[in-house]
This record gives structure tokens, C-alpha cells and sequence, in this order.
């Protein structure tokens, strides 16, 4: 019989497993950022909530882990399952210092990213990371083109960037539309359904988008400059 701890557990633990929050694996699952927070597994009458098994499937499927492994992060022994999820590495996991690098132009066309935001596909560059990788997992560099973010980036600057991380008001993030459209500006503002952008040049205007219509953001956490 699974005890509803254990299940909580191994959410939290496939969270760890993905250098995430529990709020940054739920919305890395297309969920909302308090699907999974502590406060919201026990009602206000005391009586245990649980989460559904379609948040799970979702979860499973953002991470790409499979049921096996969930199971495996219950018990607190580990086993092989949770060895091979450990082993587990993303196409683009880099080796040594290195990371998956692309353009900003060419971030907007398809095939580049999964459904999380994460490097996918054929094309990719790598360029050196001066922080260790496994560090942070999943990062992966954007080489800025053009002079529309000025002052702060120019042409050439490459700009890591972490997917899955939560972001934070004041945060420097690159977004992605679903028209495929790439921008790198700082978080201002973001409520339930949309989110408010500053331009990193003053020659742009600020932009506020419908989170319906964003693919994906990411923190930037690391430039060269």
C-alpha cells in the first residue's frame, strides 16, 4: 500500500533529481507553480490531499521519467531504478565544461526544444560553461544577434540560461511565444495568466503577454560580456 508521504516524497525527490522546486517541477509540467507545495497537501480540516494521477502522468512526461523510477524515488534504499534515473542524461548533457549553444535567431524556428523548453534536435553548437554543468543541469546557451537588446547585450554576447528555474520579479529571462518569436528582457510582473516584460533597450517598448501565448521562459544566469 502507498502511504500518501511516500508519494509526496517522490515527487519532491524527482524535483531534486532535476535541480527543481516543487513549484519548478509543476510548472515545468504544464501545472500551476502551487500544484505541489507543501501547503497544499493537507486540506484546512487536516485531511490529506493527493496528487492526481494526471498531474503524475504530466510530471513523468516533462521529466522523462518513467514509472519504474517514480517508483523507485519512494523507497528510501534507492535501488537500480533510481540508479539509472541518476545515470539518465538529456542528448544535449554536455561533457567537461561544455553546454548546447544556438542563436537567437534560430531559437525561434522549430525542432530546437522540447515541450519544456529544453535543447532538443539537430543543430546545436557547444561553447564552454564556466560553472560545472552538473551543477545545473539542463543549461544551454543563447548566442545574442543583433543590436535590439543594447545597452545590456550585444551582438556576440552569449547568454546561459537555465530552463525549469523559477523566476522571480526582477529576473533576466529569455521567453519564447508559441508564434516562435525569441526576446531576452526582465521579468517585471507575473500573475496567474499573464506575464509584464521590461526591454532591456529603451528603444523597444515593455511587452506583457498572455501566459497562453508563452512556450516557454527561462532564468538567465550567466552572460558573456
Amino acid at each position: 500500500m502507498l502511504s500518501h508521504d511516500q508519494i509526496w516524497e517522490a515527487l519532491d525527490r524527482l524535483a531534486e533529481r532535476h535541480e527543481l522546486t516543487p513549484s519548478g517541477l509543476a510548472r515545468r509540467a504544464g501545472l500551476d507553480p502551487t500544484s505541489f507545495n507543501k501547503s497544499k497537501r493537507l486540506s484546512a480540516d487536516g485531511r490529506l490531499r493527493w496528487p492526481s494521477t494526471e498531474s503524475i502522468a504530466k510530471v513523468l512526461d516533462a521529466t522523462g521519467a518513467s514509472m519504474e523510477q517514480f517508483m523507485a524515488f519512494m523507497r528510501p534504499d534507492a535501488g537500480p531504478f533510481e540508479q539509472q534515473a541518476r545515470q539518465q542524461e538529456n542528448a544535449f548533457q554536455p561533457q567537461g565544461g561544455s553546454i548546447p549553444l544556438l542563436g537567437f535567431a534560430q531559437a525561434g524556428a522549430g525542432g530546437f526544444f522540447d515541450d519544456g523548453g529544453f535543447p532538443a534536435g539537430q543543430g546545436w553548437d557547444v561553447v564552454e560553461f564556466p560553472a560545472a554543468p552538473s551543477q545545473k543541469a539542463g543549461v544551454y546557451a543563447l548566442e545574442v544577434q543583433g543590436e535590439s537588446m543594447m545597452p545590456l547585450y550585444r551582438d556576440g554576447d552569449v547568454l546561459i540560461v537555465e530552463p525549469g528555474a523559477q523566476v522571480r520579479r526582477n529576473d533576466r529571462v529569455v521567453v519564447r511565444t508559441n508564434e516562435g518569436e525569441v526576446m531576452a528582457k526582465v521579468l517585471l510582473r507575473q500573475s496567474p495568466r499573464s506575464i509584464e516584460l521590461m526591454s532591456l533597450n529603451p528603444e523597444h517598448p515593455n511587452r506583457t503577454l498572455e501566459l497562453s501565448d508563452v512556450d516557454w521562459i527561462a532564468r538567465i544566469i550567466w552572460a558573456s560580456q
